[in-house]
């Protein structure tokens, strides 16, 4: 799959949100895509999904069968979940459903209406949608906001199954699950531009700051935040990503 000189833009004389992307993927790779708020990350996406048009350039080679979870699932839809999704079956040519719904521990919700699910069961939907037909390429827009414990730890597994038997697998994410996804590309993309970084790298450094950004010192207010171990290295490398100089305090210095 390959992007070529793919730009993007909304309207005609708006700036570029996307701008001369160049990539190459795989079967079997899996990228975690990270950059600012408002960076043009979900576009891309959509643009990797086919659900998008480039402005110019092309997306060649795309696999026959894409799952996509947006960040958000719509839910203003008159289904309960197990209506909605042998709806989906349906139109993945009877792809079974059931399997994965009991992986991600939604089995319970069958007869509960799309309406009426928090954001994290709603974003469950979206994964089992997505998962039912084994697709060729598995996009997913911050795939770990609102998930509870077993399916945050699930999700990796699931992400490495999809690698494993060919699948590529795109994945922006600031909640640092992608970590735990072995010979995992780190891409950015920042001031319009996508950069592949080495892994294990810093990818802000290579950015100039982008307007929103603290200036001075007297612009900055400390924030505590709590994370497990396990997603210590992925949350402070997504925070510096965005242009925050975070750093992980000591046991004296949280007492």
């Amino acid at each position: 799959m390959w992007l070529t000189e793919v730009s993007f833009r909304y309207r005609r004389r708006d700036r570029y949100v996307i701008e001369a992307a160049e990539a190459h993927l795989s079967p079997g790779d899996v990228v975690e895509l990270t950059g600012p708020n408002g960076a043009g990350k979900s576009t891309l996406l959509r643009l990797l999904a086919g659900l998008t048009r480039p402005t110019s350039g092309a997306v060649t080679g795309r696999p026959a069968i894409v799952g996509y979870v947006p960040d958000r699932f719509p839910t203003g839809q008159s289904f309960t979940v197990a209506g909605y999704l042998r709806h989906m079956a349906r139109v993945r040519g009877g792809a079974r459903w059931e399997p994965w719904a009991e992986r991600v521990g939604l089995d319970g919700f069958a007869g509960v209406r799309l309406g009426e699910l928090s954001k994290g069961t709603a974003h469950k939907v979206g994964l089992v949608q997505a998962l039912m037909a084994e697709p060729g390429l598995l996009v997913l827009d911050e795939p770990f906001a609102g998930l509870d414990r077993d399916t945050r730890d699930a999700l990796p597994d699931i992400v490495t199954e999809v690698a494993a038997r060919g699948g590529i697998v795109v994945a922006s994410d600031h909640q640092g699950g992608m970590g735990a996804v072995d010979g995992l590309r780190l891409w950015s993309l920042r001031s319009a531009r996508l950069v592949e970084h080495p892994p294990s790298s810093s990818p802000p450094s290579s950015f100039p700051p982008s307007p929103a950004e603290p200036k001075a010192a007297e612009d900055l207010v400390a924030v505590e935040v709590s994370v497990p171990a396990r997603d210590l290295d992925g949350f402070l490398r997504r925070m510096r990503d965005d242009g925050y100089p975070a750093r992980a305090l000591t046991g004296e210095e949280t007492t």
